[in-house]
């Protein structure tokens, strides 16, 4: 999974950098980080400190979500909301 996530990052940052009309160079100047770390990102490495991504992510203008993944979710049998098809998030 954390290689699938890395891939769709690093297509979504370049893409928009790209948009954008910024070399890598630039990109990494604007959002403090290393033109090497910039690299890595669009590279889809999977091991990258959440801060610097975090300032590539805002400096491009996108932003990083969450949302619970319904395979992960699980009905509460016989009750009223697994009666409305509603899900109930599992804890770890």
């Amino acid at each position: 999974m954390a290689d699938q996530l890395a891939g769709l990052l690093a297509a979504e940052v370049r893409s928009r950098r790209g948009q954008l009309g910024l070399t890598q160079r630039d990109l990494a100047d604007m959002a403090g980080v290393s033109e090497r770390f910039v690299r890595f990102v669009e590279q889809g490495k999977p091991s990258v400190q959440l801060d610097s991504l975090t300032a590539v992510l805002e400096t491009l203008g996108l932003e990083l979500r969450l949302a619970t993944r319904t395979s992960q979710a699980v009905l509460t049998p016989g009750s009223p909301a697994a009666a409305a098809g509603s899900v109930k998030e599992t804890q770890p």
